[in-house]
């Protein structure tokens, strides 16, 4: 029995050893792989995008193109990382309240999805897009939503 626990010590210390030099999975944010199968929460729209939040133009269209692909944002990450800090599970869940008027990356990501939409690409074209930074290109200022 001793040498039976030696040796699983021994195997479980070589595992936790070389975990170190193993390929860690890519760091993708929260997101959905398939569409949604329940109707999702609003995208706030309306007298909802008025105040200090919406200060730009660009705030208020992010959030009016957004209304208009729910399904698609709900399939996409969002690399600001609020799915970490505050337990978003997509793109979309930014702009079901303020966050996504405070926050660059939601709205580059959106407007990067919103135009990616237009153009014929499927939700997974985008995402792959967007995991490869191709949503940083995007100024808001200038954006022609």
């Amino acid at each position: 029995m001793k040498h039976f626990v030696c040796l699983a010590a021994v195997a479980l210390m070589t595992v936790a050893a070389s975990a170190q030099w193993s390929n860690p999975p890519a760091d993708i944010p929260a997101y959905n792989a398939a569409a949604p199968h329940a109707p999702l929460p609003p995208v706030l729209r309306g007298q909802q995008l008025t105040g200090p939040y919406f200060a730009h133009p660009y705030q208020v269209a992010a959030y009016t193109t957004a209304a208009k692909i729910p399904a698609v944002l709900h399939q996409l990450p969002c690399y600001c990382r609020c799915d970490r800090a505050m337990g978003h599970n997509s793109l979309h869940s930014c702009f079901e309240g303020l966050h996504g008027a405070e926050c660059s990356t939601c709205m580059k990501e959106e407007a990067y999805a919103y135009r990616q939409t237009r153009a014929g690409r499927t939700p997974a074209q985008i995402r792959t897009g967007i995991e490869r930074g191709e949503w940083m290109n995007v100024d808001l200022e200038t954006a022609k939503l």
